[in-house]
């Protein structure tokens, strides 16, 4: 193939990612505007990413419950949207362990223990993760600064590491994805931390910068974890993304990889800065 070629199918996959990278923001970040509305989209990339994770798992010899799975998911984002989360999550999670075990009894006799496992693993790892997108929405007055507070520190982490990985990169930071280099997580960890600090300029807030540096290091530390866990999980798989669904991205879970520990980790940092009060539900 010619360099000119070349050019042009690194083009146009660029093109292809501009283009669904800016309707999946709009659609993401336009949804932030009520509860309902956010949990209905983050309901949907849950439930697909679950879809795509059964899918890696069926690579591996035995496919995760998935509709154990999927109802389980499905009741921690909505236990999160009506702010009985942290009441019902525990219970949640040993009914959904329960169910696990008894459901995989349905299969073969081989492979019962990883059936059960990967249930309980991509429950976890989907639902309960992503329904502290969901808790950060319903905080009284500030939920929709916070949450697209924490969409942007995350998506920072991405495009910078990305962007001085592929600049300036030299040394690979994991074999697990051979792409990635310390030059661009560093980067994109300072460029988050700068991005965190600048949250004090967000009256609603009401950060101090020194807190919004420390929220923004956490976030992106954990972002680039959940990124690498997720090509962990492809590479144990063997392939090369999760799906297809997403023009020139992947799939769902290619797109939101970051996202699974980010939230949290934002979630955990206003906590331990104490942004959120010991008595939010």
């Amino acid at each position: 193939m010619s360099a000119t070629a070349t050019a042009g199918t690194r083009g146009l996959a660029l093109a292809r990612r501009t283009v669904s990278g800016v309707v999946l923001a709009a659609i993401v970040l336009g949804s932030i505007a009520t509860v309902p509305t956010f949990t209905l989209v983050v309901l949907a990339i849950t439930l697909l990413s679950l879809w795509e994770l059964a899918g890696l798992t069926a690579k591996k010899g035995q496919a995760l419950i998935f509709p154990v799975a999927a109802i389980a998911v499905a009741t921690y984002i909505v236990l999160a949207a009506v702010n009985l989360q942290h009441a019902y999550e525990k219970t949640l999670l040993g009914l959904t362990i329960i169910a696990s075990l008894a459901f995989s009894l349905a299969g073969e006799r081989q492979g019962y223990f990883a059936r059960s496992a990967f249930t309980v693993f991509g429950v976890l790892y989907i639902g309960w993760l992503a329904s502290y997108f969901i808790a950060l929405r319903n905080l009284p007055s500030v939920g929709a600064a916070f949450v697209t507070a924490s969409i942007v520190a995350i998506a920072m982490t991405d495009i910078f590491a990305m962007l001085v990985g592929s600049s300036i990169g030299r040394t690979p930071l994991t074999s697990i994805s051979p792409s990635k280099t310390w030059e661009g997580a560093i980067g994109g960890f300072v460029a988050t931390t700068l991005v965190g600090a600048s949250f004090a300029l967000v009256p609603v807030m009401h950060v101090p910068w020194w807190h919004g540096a420390l929220i923004g290091a956490i976030t992106s530390f954990a972002a680039q974890t959940g990124d690498i866990v997720e090509s962990a999980l492809k590479r144990d798989a063997s392939v090369k993304d999760a799906g297809t669904i997403l023009w020139g991205h992947g799939g769902i879970l290619d797109r939101y990889d970051s996202y699974t520990f980010g939230g949290i980790a934002f979630y955990a940092a206003l906590y331990i800065t104490g942004h959120i009060p010991s008595t939010h539900p």
